[in-house]
């Protein structure tokens, strides 16, 4: 029996790159799988590709900006009427708004820690409820290697970054007496458009200081997730943090 049959898992920023390897790894393991993104296109874009694989029955495919509470409440009460239950949220949704100190805007700033902190934030205050009245469940936040590290030019990414491991931390206190595990996920380079666009004398700067000597697929990071995810295999691991960086940051 696939390992995640019968369980509904809730991604955030599911539609394309990590999101969406996200999406349908947990497929593949026989869950039901709620997703998000911001625009119809999106998410009209990835369900069509989902349902050639997967049965319409397990997709849900939901516009959602997680900056507004709103949209949070009204994302997880359509996954809870239509699949019942809430059993794996992944706080993926992140932006990028790169800059040096002296020239960032302010509304950069604030765009980035809205959607990639406070989003994750008004995720788990809508999942804690009914997943402590369940009495279980499991919260992964997608953190970054630069919440860790720190980069240039990345003052409100690695902010969001560093915030989300405090609130996983902070959260797995708070939740482990209801048999709720909180951990977060750190990827280092992933291969997606993001990392696509950045100039080639940066992707080549990059991959010398991975010991590993490449970039992650999204695949990689979609295995870790499974990993966190399974209570056989991770059951009593909470308040983490599972860097997959290929040895950029040890």
């Amino acid at each position: 029996m696939p390992a995640f049959s019968g369980q509904t898992v809730l991604i955030t920023g599911g539609a394309r790159g990590i999101g969406l390897a996200l999406t349908e790894a947990f497929l593949k393991e026989g869950a039901n799988v709620a997703f998000c993104a911001t625009s119809d296109e999106s998410v009209a874009k990835a369900k069509e590709y989902l349902l050639k694989s997967y049965e319409a029955a397990k997709v849900l495919a939901l516009k959602a900006d997680v900056s507004k509470q709103e949209d949070c409440t009204a994302l997880v009460n359509k996954t809870l009427e239509t699949f019942k239950q809430i059993d794996v949220l992944i706080n993926n949704a992140g932006v990028t708004r790169d800059n040096l100190l002296i020239r960032m805007k302010d509304e950069d700033f604030d765009k980035v820690i809205d959607i990639n902190l406070k989003g994750a934030f008004l995720m788990l205050k809508e999942v804690a409820r009914p997943m402590m009245k369940a009495r279980k469940g499991v919260i992964i936040n997608m953190s970054s290697v630069v919440g860790q590290s720190g980069n240039a030019g990345q003052i409100n990414y690695s902010a969001s970054k560093a915030g989300l491991i405090g609130i996983t931390k902070s959260a797995a206190k708070e939740l482990a007496s209801r048999n709720i595990r909180v951990n977060a996920i750190a990827p280092g380079f992933v291969k997606t458009d993001m990392t696509a666009k950045l100039p080639q004398e940066v992707q080549d700067g990059a991959l010398k200081m991975i010991p590993l000597n490449r970039f992650a697929e999204v695949q990689d990071i979609a295995q870790a997730a499974l990993f966190l995810a399974d209570g056989n295999r991770a059951g009593y691991i909470t308040g983490q943090v599972l860097a997959v960086n290929g040895g950029l940051y040890i």
